[in-house]
C-alpha cells in the first residue's frame, strides 16, 4: 500500500489532487522553478552556517582528525496541519505526557500500577535508567518530565489511512526545538509572502513558554527564582540548542565547574560572587549530574547536587530518574497508564511492539526479522537499530545472532510506511518519509507550541528521519 502522503491524494504528484490545506501553498509553488527554489536553499544554508547552527556527530572526524561539524539540512517545502487535526493531536499529546508524569511519581513513592500487575515490577525496577536515590522525593507540582519531545508519526495501518501513532517518548533531554524556531524565522525571511497568505499559528513565543515551565517549577519558598542552562560543553552536539535557548531566555548558560555547593544549596560562580541557583534545565544525563552519586569520573556534574535537589533547595528539569519512563521496554504499556492513571481512553495509539523479553515475541521476531523494525531498548539516534525490508540477508543473521543472545536489550515493532511530504531534492520535488516530534511542556499546566520539529528522510525510500543518520528538517505549519 502506498504512503499517505501529506499534501497530495496520489503520488506520482504529477496531476495529482492536492488536499485543501494545501490548496494556496501549491499555487505558490506551481509558480518557483526549480533555479528558484535552489537559490532558496543556498541562501538557507549560507545564513545557517553563518548563524553557527550545526550539530557535532559522534565519531566522526575530518581528515585532520577534528570533530565533523555539519548542518542539518533544511528543507523548504514546509509540512502542514490544518487546525482541527492538530487539536486532535494536542489533546492527545497532552494527555499522554499527563499519564508518564503520573507513572514517574508513582514508581518512585506508592508503586500502585507495580502492585497492581500492569507492568512487571521486574521491568522497571531492575531497569538501569530506574533512579533508586529518587524513591520518596517529593518534586514540585508533582511533574518529572517537563519538557517532553513525542515523537509522532502518520502511517496508514489496517483500513485507516494516515492515522497518528506515537513513536516514542523523549522525556530525559530531548533536543531539536532550536530547529523548530530556527526553520520559521528562516521561512519568514525567505518566503515573507507566504505568511500573507496564509494564517499560520507562531511557534516563536516558545522560549517565553519555556522560561514559565522552568520558573513554575522552583522550590515552593523561592518567589523570584534564578533559572540556568547546563551543558556538558561545547564540544556537545547539541550545544547550538544549549547556548541558543539559554539565550532566547534571558538566563545564564552554565557548565558543571561553574556550580558549587555549599550549606545545603546551590550557587553559581559569577563575576559578583556566588549567586543562589532554583531551577536547573539540565541537558547532561543523569550518570554525569552528580559524581558522588552517579558516575565519579564525570567532570560535567556538580559533587553534592543530589543533596540539594533531595531536600528540595533546588529543582532540576527534567527529573533525575524520568528515563525510566521513555525507555522503548516501558513504551508499550502507555496505553495502559493512561487508563491506569486517567480512566480515558488513549486519544494517540502506540505503534504495535513486541518485547523480545517474551518468549512467545522474540519466537515471532525471529520468524518475521526480514518483515520487521528492530531497535535497542536504551538506543537513541537511529543507531543499533535493524530495518528488516530493507537489510541484506547478511545483516539479518547478524542482528537474529544478537537477538537471540540478547533479547531483553530489544523490542520489535511492523515497518509503518510513514506519511510522505513534497520535499525540494536534487532530482527536483519528491515525496519524502517524515515524522513529528512537538514539544510538550508541563509545570502548573500543559502548554505546548502549535507544531513541532518536522524531520525527513532525505534519501529515496529510506525511513531513517534521524540527523545523524543524514536526515534534515522542515518548517511545520499548524493553520
Amino acid at each position: 500500500m502506498p504512503a499517505f502522503d501529506e499534501m497530495y491524494r496520489t503520488v506520482p504528484y504529477a496531476q495529482a489532487a492536492v488536499r485543501p490545506h494545501y490548496a494556496a501553498y501549491e499555487e505558490w509553488l506551481q509558480q518557483q522553478t526549480p533555479q528558484a527554489l535552489q537559490h532558496l536553499r543556498e541562501e538557507a544554508e549560507l545564513i545557517f552556517r553563518r548563524v553557527g547552527i550545526t550539530f557535532a556527530v559522534y565519531g566522526d572526524k575530518d581528515e585532520d582528525g577534528s570533530g565533523n561539524e555539519r548542518l542539518i539540512p533544511f528543507d523548504l517545502l514546509p509540512r502542514v496541519i490544518p487546525v482541527a487535526e492538530w487539536d486532535r493531536l494536542q489533546a492527545g499529546l497532552a494527555q499522554r505526557v499527563t499519564a508518564l508524569n503520573r507513572f514517574l511519581h508513582d514508581i518512585y513513592h506508592d508503586q500502585a500500577i507495580l502492585k497492581a500487575g500492569i507492568i512487571p515490577s521486574e521491568q522497571v525496577l531492575g531497569n538501569v535508567q530506574y533512579r533508586k536515590q529518587m524513591i520518596g522525593v517529593t518534586v514540585p507540582n508533582g511533574v518529572y518530565s517537563h519538557i517532553s519531545g513525542i515523537d509522532v508519526v502518520r502511517a496508514t495501518h489496517g483500513e485507516e489511512e494516515g492515522q497518528y501513532f506515537v513513536l516514542e517518548d523523549n522525556l530525559r533531554v530531548p533536543s531539536g526545538v532550536s530547529y523548530m524556531l530556527e526553520n520559521r524565522k528562516m521561512m519568514m525571511r525567505l518566503c515573507p509572502e507566504l505568511f500573507q497568505s496564509h494564517k499560520v499559528a507562531p511557534v516563536a513565543h516558545y522560549a517565553d513558554l519555556l522560561l514559565e515551565t522552568l520558573r513554575d517549577s522552583a522550590p515552593a519558598a523561592v518567589s523570584d527564582p534564578v533559572v540556568v542552562v547546563l551543558t556538558p560543553g561545547m564540544y556537545n552536539s547539541a550545544y547550538f540548542e544549549h547556548a541558543f535557548l539559554a539565550q532566547q531566555m534571558g538566563v545564564e548558560l552554565v557548565e558543571g565547574q561553574d556550580l558549587f555547593v555549599r550549606d545545603g544549596f546551590c550557587y553559581m560562580r559569577t563575576t559578583e560572587g556566588p549567586q543562589r541557583v532554583d531551577v536547573i534545565y539540565r541537558r547532561i544525563d543523569d550518570d554525569f549530574l552528580d559524581p558522588r552519586v552517579f558516575r565519579k569520573d564525570s567532570t560535567l556534574g556538580c559533587a553534592g547536587l543530589m543533596d540539594v535537589y533531595r531536600a528540595g533547595h533546588v529543582a532540576i528539569c527534567n527529573a533525575i530518574g524520568t528515563g525510566i519512563a521513555d525507555d522503548k521496554s516501558i513504551y508499550p504499556y502507555v496505553p495502559q497508564m493512561i487508563e491506569f492513571y486517567l480512566g480515558e481512553k488513549p486519544l494517540l495509539a502506540n505503534v504495535p511492539t513486541w518485547l523480545c523479553r517474551k518468549q512467545d515475541d522474540l519466537r515471532y521476531v525471529l520468524d518475521h526479522l526480514d518483515e520487521l523494525v528492530v531497535k535497542e531498548v536504551h538506543g537513541a539516534g537511529g543507531y543499533g537499530m535493524l530495518i528488516g525490508p530493507t537489510a541484506s540477508k547478511a545483516e539479518i543473521e547478524e542482528f537474529r545472532a544478537v537477538l537471540q543472545q540478547h533479547p531483553d536489550r530489544y523490542i520489535a515493532q511492523p515497518t509503518l510506511s510513514l506519511s510522505t511530504c513534497p520535499t525540494f531534492v536534487d532530482s527536483g520535488v519528491a515525496p519524502r518519509h517524515i515524522d513529528l516530534r512537538p514539544f510538550v511542556l508541563c509545570g502548573k499546566e500543559v502548554q505546548m507550541v502549535a507544531g513541532g520539529l518536522t524531520r525527513v528522510a532525505l534519501k529515496e525510500g529510506s525511513l531513517v528521519v534521524n540527523s545523524s543518520q543524514g536526515g534534515g528538517t522542515k518548517d511545520t505549519w499548524v493553520l
